[in-house]
């Protein structure tokens, strides 16, 4: 068998330095000369990795950032063996559609050619064969899409947003720790994809690719032009649980009006996870909170309840629940997002929380009851019961569960000042405080005189008929 140049290899070591690899491909004239070549670029690949592998984390990912200015692509050798072996696959297999110049805001800020293959998404610096390492999803690992509006801008963009496996739930610390110490053996999780398209049509030359034909019809915008490439890519490769999932103001929409877009309803929040800011999207299928790293999406079978704390004047905080086994070992975790309009609270419980069907735990001792109802309806439910006086009747009163919440309290304030009223003891205050008497009390005594000046009269009337 006749040696061949190691195309791959090749094009991963020397991918910022096209000179050189054309020089190796003119040179390869002969079997020894094919063999030198592998040999320089395997004990190049292998040094490159020794030397990463002995750095610390943190110049590790200094380094990445650093060589991924020149050309766009991170280093293919600065990620995990793994993530350099999907390179690979998705650059062996031919290009059906390719759409140049899509900005890319994750997980990298830069724009590039997305390629579409039969079992990969993936993006490539403008003029590179090889995919941008870290930006190779593969159709069958995708478990969300969205398209979803940019807020606060002038003109009308649109993000698209792609979640594969394990890259969209909050971890916590210990299983942080426990992934560190298997990503040495398994492929860490890849990151979300996020790309900004604007409203206008594609330019001339942009698609390119046997398939760009039969994208020729959808190509009036940018949006019909990747929900049909997406969707087609997603069904082709087997992936028919994953469907583009768009906001929808039918489903929740904010009252405050866009400072950019004024006529334009918002189907976002602006809240603040921690110290970052960002926007909250309630969709169909669970709420999202992006554009910056680490973006999150929690879908509602994952959401045990919402709650909302620090109610202010203005402001307001909402606490999402997740179920046992998506957060922490003592139970579910909860996700805070804080700085929420106070103008959005009714379209958040009453459009979107209450419609779901989500659970809400604004005070400690309904949370563990709603939680005992929902038990007592999933066993009625088994036993064929009608679970009539399960949550559903809850809602009965017109009230929303903030508002039961602050009715019940203001009922046991009430309660305790009754109590107070009944243990009261005039005598034990003194006289200056016991001696004196309401307007009513004195009403009462000067009707219980006038009642016996009657009597009195009665009686010597009665003596002088006699």
């Amino acid at each position: 068998m006749a040696a061949k140049l190691d195309s791959q290899l090749l094009g991963l070591v020397f991918q910022s330095r096209p000179d050189i690899l054309k020089g190796i491909q003119e040179a390869a004239d002969s079997p020894a000369r094919i063999d030198l070549f592998n040999n320089i670029a395997s004990f190049v690949y292998e040094r490159i990795a020794d030397n990463t592998s002995e750095e610390p984390a943190t110049k590790r990912r200094r380094v990445e950032a650093q060589t991924s200015g020149s050309n766009g692509a991170a280093h293919p050798i600065a990620g995990s063996q793994a993530a350099v072996l999907g390179a690979d696959a998705a650059a062996a297999e031919p290009v059906l559609l390719e759409i140049k110049d899509i900005s890319v805001s994750v997980p990298q800020r830069k724009k590039y050619d997305l390629c579409f293959t039969k079992n990969f998404l993936y993006a490539r610096a403008s003029g590179s064969p090889v995919p941008v390492q870290g930006i190779v999803y593969p159709w069958k690992d995708i478990e969300h899409a969205f398209y979803l509006p940019v807020p606060d801008k002038s003109q009308v963009q649109h993000n698209y947003v792609l979640l594969p496996r394990n890259s969209y739930l909050p971890t916590t610390k210990s299983q942080q720790s426990a992934d560190q110490q298997t990503q040495q053996q398994t492929t860490a999780p890849l990151e979300p994809l996020v790309f900004t398209i604007p409203s206008t049509a594609p330019k001339p030359g942009t698609i390119t690719g046997p398939s760009a034909a039969a994208a020729a019809p959808v190509s009036d915008s940018y949006a019909t032009l990747f929900h049909w490439a997406l969707t087609t890519s997603l069904h082709a490769a087997g992936n028919h649980a994953c469907e583009l999932v768009s906001s929808d103001p039918k489903v929740f929409h904010s009252v405050a009006r866009q400072a950019y877009r004024p006529q334009e309803k918002a189907v976002h929040v602006k809240a603040f996870r921690g110290s970052k800011d960002g926007f909250l999207f309630f969709l169909p299928t669970g709420i999202l909170w992006g554009f910056k790293k680490p973006l999150l999406f929690l879908p509602l079978d994952k959401i045990v309840a919402v709650s909302y704390t620090s109610v202010l004047q203005r402001t307001f905080n909402i606490v999402v629940e997740l179920e046992e086994g998506e957060g922490s070992e003592e139970g579910g975790q909860e996700i805070e997002f804080s700085m929420l309009d106070q103008e959005d609270y009714a379209g958040i419980d009453q459009s979107y929380v209450r419609r779901h069907g989500l659970a809400d735990r604004s005070m400690a001792e309904q949370r563990k009851a709603k939680k005992q109802l929902a038990e007592n309806a999933k066993k009625a439910a088994a036993n064929g019961e009608e679970g009539e006086g399960g949550e559903g009747g809850e809602a009965d009163d017109g009230l929303t569960e903030l508002e039961r919440a602050q009715k019940e309290e203001e009922r046991r304030l009430q309660d305790e000042e009754d109590e107070e009223e009944e243990d009261y003891d005039p005598g034990s205050e003194g006289e200056s405080e016991g001696s004196g008497s309401s307007s009513e009390e004195e009403e009462e005594d000067g009707e219980g005189e006038g009642d016996e000046d009657d009597d009195e009269d009665m009686g010597e009337g009665l003596e002088g008929e006699e």
